[in-house]
């Protein structure tokens, strides 16, 4: 765990795909092995160097929130060791970082739920008064907390280009008013859930984005990530303040780096200094300690 692993290499298992930060390996027909890299995609170009830690980091946080909200949605875990699944040799790419998942049919719609109005939500806000086509209240300053959290949900894009903020009459457009309806509605009570819990650990989400799937029975599972620091904005309580962004414990810090620079946002990404690469790997640990009271190596030593 001390090498930052950039890409996996199991060789016992056929290769599915290799997202921006996930490896999706066949483990039989109705199994995945799922193992989170240290790479880090900003601005959904996938950059060149990996940050330490991060994937254990992600699937430790991941694995929390699945347990934690369990009772609200079924999800993609079964508790199959992944060790389990790969050769000998392979063990020390998949521990502390992976996982055994369901075979799902993947809904290409992420689910956002915006409690805050930050990122691409206050640009479009101060360019239209509204997010997603969700009319808001005029003079709102940056950061400032919404009245009550809205779903803004999104249209997956390829790899390597960016998400398209989409309305709701086009989420139901692509697939169905029913699956619709109920994505929003879960997907909203599992980031007040979630923002709940966090706030007693002195932790603002002010947005997250849910990825949902459907198994052989039709029956709607949260899938991929959850609530963890690559899928939402963590900002520390006290450091909150309307009209600025805040500090955070996610990949912002990345991203507002990247800003200062001369880059279109197309790949490749550029090299990031040492300094931006532990002071990221930092935030995302301190992420996990805050959110769950365990550290990095007590997860790992489960």
């Amino acid at each position: 765990m001390t090498i930052p692993l950039y890409e996996s290499s199991i060789k016992s298992l056929p290769l599915l795909t290799r997202g921006k930060v996930r490896d999706m390996y066949a483990v039989d027909d109705r199994h995945l092995l799922i193992v989170t890299t240290d790479r880090l995609s900003a601005f959904d170009v996938i950059l060149q160097d990996p940050i330490p830690h991060k994937g254990a980091v992600l699937n430790a946080m991941a694995n929390f929130w699945f347990e934690k909200l369990g009772h609200v949605v079924p999800n993609h875990l079964t508790g199959i060791a992944p060790e389990s699944v790969v050769a000998a040799d392979e063990v020390e790419q998949v521990r502390g970082r992976a996982v055994v998942a369901k075979r799902l049919k993947p809904i290409m719609v992420e689910a956002v739920v915006r409690g805050y109005i930050i990122g691409s939500g206050w640009k479009d806000y101060q360019e239209t008064g509204a997010i997603c086509g969700i009319q808001l209240p005029a003079g709102l300053p940056q950061a400032a907390k919404l009245e009550t959290p809205i779903f803004t949900p999104a249209a997956k894009a390829e790899m390597g280009e960016h998400d398209e903020n989409i309305s709701f009459a086009d989420m139901e457009s692509r697939i169905g008013k029913e699956l619709a309806e109920k994505i929003r509605d879960i997907s909203i009570r599992l980031y007040k859930e979630a923002s709940e819990y966090a706030a007693t650990r002195g932790i603002i989400i002010a947005d997250t984005k849910f990825e949902f799937g459907l198994d052989e029975n039709g029956v709607l599972h949260l899938m991929d990530e959850v609530l963890t620091a690559d899928s939402s904005r963590f900002w520390p309580a006290d450091a909150w303040r309307p009209g600025i962004s805040p500090p955070s414990y996610d990949k912002q810090y990345v991203r507002d780096y990247l800003e200062t620079l001369d880059w279109n946002k197309t790949p490749p990404g550029p090299r990031l200094p040492q300094e931006v690469i532990a002071r990221t790997s930092d935030k995302y640990r301190e992420a996990l300690l805050r959110l769950t009271g365990r550290g990095l190596n007590e997860w790992l030593a489960n």
